[in-house]
């Protein structure tokens, strides 16, 4: 089972609005998921090791839209691609090289936030536009949205426009979850996590799933997933690893589901 997914860092967050730290991330994870504290396995039972991933490294990024020509040439291996940033707004080129191979894709996007500002602090690129870009474009044919508790008044008015279907954290229900019927793209960022659980992120908003709901989540993906990012884990502000493993710990579990419909 050699080299059945990509993985590519992205070590990029010079988007970020409020603290920088995200581009410190992508070797912590892959660090937490070698851990002698833990093993490979996923709760599905399958064993995840090394060679499972063709491990491409991390990309020094010197332009922002090199994200997009790095994405496409990993996609053009022809496995599906697991990318750890960096902040947010590497979704947005990220996806467009998706939709370059299997056009609007369905997404499923775990966040605090909605990331739809038209712009932000005058940035059209910042990490909290990121599914705004999407939306107008028309790289997405469906965005699903769970767990988010920050929305202004323009970022509502933003997913009525592009009818994008929250799943507000106030209205959360685990045995209620959105039906997909066609492959998806999965952005997960960890401030969707309350801090309590993980506190190495950038903006803490309490009140956010656990772990376990975000693993719970994942394991109802009945879907192919085509390709993932894990983004915001901002190691300068993290305890004892705990985001860290967090991390590697739903790497592991995404993994784990996008190979269950390949293997």
């Amino acid at each position: 089972m050699q080299n059945q997914l990509v993985l590519q860092g992205i070590p990029y967050d010079e988007k970020s609005s409020f603290l920088r730290g995200p581009a410190l991330a992508p070797p912590l994870i892959r660090k937490a998921y070698h851990s002698d504290s833990a093993n490979y396995f996923a709760e599905s039972g399958l064993e995840l090791r090394p060679e499972i991933f063709k491990d491409v490294g991390d990309y020094e990024i010197d332009s922002y839209f090199d994200i997009e020509k790095i994405t496409a040439e990993n996609l053009s291996k022809g496995h599906p691609l697991i990318t750890l940033g960096g902040d947010h707004s590497i979704t947005f080129p990220i996806v467009k090289a998706f939709h370059r191979v299997y056009g609007a894709v369905q997404i499923l996007h775990i966040d605090a936030h909605g990331d739809l500002y038209h712009d932000f602090e005058g940035d059209p690129y910042s990490h909290a536009c990121p599914f705004a870009r999407i939306m107008e474009n028309q790289l997405a044919s469906r965005l699903v949205q769970v767990g988010v508790r920050t929305l202004s008044t323009h970022q509502r008015e933003q997913a009525k426009k592009f009818r994008v279907e929250i799943i507000e954290m106030k209205h959360f229900d685990a045995n209620k979850f959105p039906e997909f019927k066609k492959p998806i793209y999965l952005s997960l960022d960890i401030d969707a996590i309350d801090p309590a659980y993980a506190p190495g992120v950038s903006h803490y908003e309490p009140g956010g799933l656990s772990i376990r709901q975000v693993i719970d989540i994942i394991h109802k993906i009945r879907v192919p997933i085509l390709g993932a990012d894990i983004v915001e884990y901002n190691p300068t502000r993290d305890i004892n690893d705990m985001t860290a493993m967090a991390s590697a710990k739903l790497l592991k579990e995404i993994a784990a589901k996008i190979l269950e419909y390949r293997l």
